[in-house]
């Protein structure tokens, strides 16, 4: 029996359905059907009961699922202990982010490692005004980018970060007294522009173009790292929508954070190129879908050990 034919098998006496199991298994109907005859013409027994309504396992297909379940799980356990002892030939993983999110990412990393010996993570910097260039040149493996991201040439792997949003105004800006801001503030200030490095879509996810009541968000002069940015906040010319972690690791002079109140909650999320999928991206993706989104406290402000650090998340 092929190793497809069992993993059809094993899929539909899960599912019990063969829509559902040709879905997940990203086959026809017609390929489950094909399977399963073949196996029942060569067991000479039927493994399914079917009627219009619902599929159910016979005795006979109940007792092969039993015997290869296991079978199956020990090849799988094989496989994955020769991928973990592949990866663990000091392969890294150069990974893109946010400034300091790096330092909210030692789970996931500390985890990586320990599932996979001699693997690592090398962090680089990305910033909001260019946000896929480097993956797309090659001179970065995968991406830590909030959500969402709807490039084609681009997979979208698990969620790694989930965040609060922080408002970043001039310490003697009206909102920096009032404890919160609201998306509706928006519209009663500029915000500043990213350039033309950026899709306009992912910009607007963090800071939009409306606010809910519909109202235009006025663009104010281009910034492509944190710290220009926060050259612009700090001077009242703008302010600016960040996530959390820039008010957990930075307090810059002359600049206030104040949480928003009703800001959707940030997703980061690991991005890689689809052609350039590796068994060490997988790897470090399984990872983080095990270990799942972690989770950042309420914002506060921190003292950034590297001044010089680029962060626009």
């Amino acid at each position: 029996m092929e190793l497809r034919d069992i993993e059809i098998f094993l899929t539909l006496a899960e599912e019990l359905h063969f829509g559902r199991t040709a879905e997940r298994l990203h086959v026809s109907q017609a390929r489950v059907s094909q399977a399963i005859g073949k196996q029942e013409r060569r067991i000479g027994a039927a493994l399914f009961d079917r009627t219009s309504r619902r599929v159910s396992l016979t005795p006979v297909g109940r007792r092969l699922r039993e015997d290869l379940q296991q079978a199956y799980d020990l090849l799988q356990e094989g496989l994955a202990r020769a991928e973990a002892a592949g990866l663990g030939a000091g392969q890294t993983v150069r990974l893109g982010v946010f400034g300091h999110a790096g330092h909210e990412l030692r789970p996931l990393v500390d985890a990586f490692r320990a599932r996979y010996p001699g693997s690592d993570v090398r962090f680089s910097e990305v910033t909001g005004g260019d946000p896929f260039t480097a993956l797309r040149d090659g001179d970065a493996d995968a991406h830590v980018l909030w959500l969402p991201v709807a490039e084609p040439d681009l997979t979208v792997g698990p969620t790694v970060l989930a965040s609060g949003r922080v408002l970043a105004v001039a310490s003697g800006h009206p909102l920096a007294d009032r404890g919160s801001a609201s998306l509706e503030d928006l519209a009663d200030n500029h915000v500043v522009d990213l350039g033309p490095g950026a899709p306009e879509y992912w910009v607007a996810s963090m800071a939009p173009f409306h606010t809910p009541l519909g109202r235009r968000i006025p663009r104010g002069p281009i910034a492509r790292t944190f710290h220009e940015i926060l050259t612009l906040v700090a001077t009242g010319d703008c302010v600016h929508p960040l996530g959390e972690i820039a008010a957990r690791y930075n307090s810059p002079p002359g600049i206030v954070f104040v949480p928003f109140r009703d800001a959707p909650a940030l997703r980061y999320a690991l991005i890689w190129r689809s052609s350039a999928d590796s068994p060490t991206i997988r790897a470090l993706a399984q990872t983080a879908a095990d270990l799942g989104p972690i989770a950042l406290d309420q914002p506060h402000a921190g003292t950034a050990d590297e001044p010089d650090e680029d962060l626009t998340g």
